[in-house]
């Protein structure tokens, strides 16, 4: 995934950029990023590893030494960003937040018309160098943007540092959020969570729509391209990603979790002796469950977080499943022959919620019911780079319909798989029940999962549970 950051400020603005950007942390653990621009001495960029260590740690110095007016910054998990760049436009850096799909037959058709050459890292060009190399295909920035909305398959949101100001630019399906706070003091800022600027001081300004393009500056945010009518932002940013304190399209994700909770505790009928989420992702819909069932909420096991990185950090499978494991720590006076159900945001491969199950097996559960706070994953995101799963069989979904089926299906055979009332539907959920040795499994239905959202279906992406763009 990822997240940004940016400043327009009257006055020095690295203090708000750091801290700004540091709030995005929970989007990412590979590589974080700042530029900066002041009149007086130009651009400056720094770029960290942040693998092993958080934001503010690599950044301090940074944060003393760098100076300037208007500023970028993000958090990413794959490539190294912002990048700064010379082109016919003059100087200017960039960073982004999406997923390039079809970044070859790009790269091909620059390459061919141009002497352009891509920087290679790891056999892989860098998904923001190419963003930069598709503006700078055009004449100005307004259309070199607008150039890359339209090219790229995937998602694009994109904040661009110039002397002149910062563009900053949504995907234009509004796949990804991005909106802006203002400073009568200071200026104005842009960010992809927007509760990262409520304590350095500025407002809610306004949340900019599916494809819209301004230029803020310390003065004012200026409007050049208009936002479409069309809306398919990520749901799964209230299931997990988004930070509970967030709000996107005026929904509080906390909110949201807490009726996606309740939807699920109206449709069960088992009854344990607590309920619990699974820290931290599935906390708040487990407050939603206990509210509306009844049931205790409990925290039988808590995640030790001082020192063990996110589980999902390691790019070798093993380390992720051994550092999930390291982290839980037990409660054991409120495991010990107790019915308990749990409620993850979701199960992609279930290695760590299986491990999470024997665990607490171990530890006297009697029974160990689970309810994911979305519908089973049965189609790998084309739009946003949520993990670095490589292939769609590496979700349990599928690698249990396929055993199921004895065959890799096709579309329309997945697609029965995610019909809540079919048949096939019942089998997978069972097969996996079994897998995953839990006492019993039921999955958030979508309807029930959209109606908690509050926003109507047409302007929500919900690819990765039922298939359909």
């Amino acid at each position: 995934m990822g997240g940004f950051f940016a400043t327009a400020s009257k006055e020095d603005c690295v203090f708000d950029l750091f801290f700004g950007v540091d709030y995005h942390s929970h989007l990412g653990t590979r590589r974080a990023g700042m530029a900066v621009y002041s009149e007086k001495d130009g651009f400056d960029k720094a770029i960290h590893n942040i693998e092993n260590a958080p934001f503010r740690t690599k950044f301090t110095k940074e944060s003393n030494e760098m100076h300037g007016t208007l500023g970028i910054g993000c958090i990413s998990d794959f490539e190294a960003q912002p990048i700064l760049v010379r082109s016919h436009h003059g100087t200017f850096a960039v960073t982004t937040v999406g997923k390039i799909n079809n970044a070859d037959k790009i790269v091909d058709e620059i390459i061919k018309s141009n002497t352009h050459f891509f920087e290679m890292q790891n056999g892989d060009i860098n998904p923001t160098e190419l963003v930069a190399a598709i503006i700078n295909q055009k004449e100005n920035f307004i259309d070199g943007i607008r150039y890359a909305q339209e090219i790229v398959d995937g998602s694009l949101s994109m904040l661009i540092l110039t002397p002149k100001g910062i563009y900053c630019a949504r995907d234009k399906m509004g796949r990804t959020p991005i909106v802006l706070g203002k400073s009568e003091e200071k200026g104005y800022c842009a960010s992809f969570e927007s509760f990262a600027y409520l304590n350095l001081g500025y407002t809610d300004y306004k949340e900019l729509g599916p494809g819209e393009v301004v230029i803020m500056t310390p003065e004012g945010v200026k409007t050049l391209i208009a936002p479409g009518k069309d809306m398919k932002i990520c749901t799964f940013l209230w299931i997990y990603y988004g930070y509970p304190s967030s709000s996107y399209e005026g929904i509080s994700v906390e909110k949201m979790r807490y009726e996606c909770g309740r939807a699920l505790a109206k449709r069960d009928h088992v009854k344990p002796d607590i309920v619990a989420g699974v820290p931290d992702s599935g906390t708040a819909h487990a407050i939603g469950y206990s509210n509306e069932s009844g049931i205790p909420f409990s925290r039988p096991f808590v995640k030790y977080t001082p020192t063990w990185p996110r589980s999902f950090m390691p790019t070798h499978q093993s380390k992720r499943n051994l550092i999930a494991k390291m982290k839980l720590i037990p409660i054991h006076d409120l495991i010990e022959g107790k019915s308990l159900l749990l409620i993850d945001d979701s199960i992609v491969r279930g290695t760590q919620l299986r491990e999470t199950t024997e665990f607490l097996y171990n530890s006297g559960a009697k029974e160990v019911h689970i309810r994911p706070a979305c519908p089973p994953l049965v189609f790998g995101c084309k739009y946003l780079n949520f993990s670095r799963t490589s292939s769609e069989m590496e979700l349990i979904t599928r690698r249990v319909i396929k055993e199921l089926e004895g065959h890799d299906p096709d579309e329309a055979t997945l697609k029965e798989y995610t019909n809540p009332d079919g048949e096939k539907y019942q089998k997978m959920v069972d097969k996996i029940c079994e897998t995953l040795n839990f006492t019993s499994l039921r999955y958030h239905r979508l309807d029930d999962m959209i109606d908690a959202v509050g926003i109507g279906p047409e302007k929500l992406c919900t690819y990765c549970w039922n298939g359909e763009e």
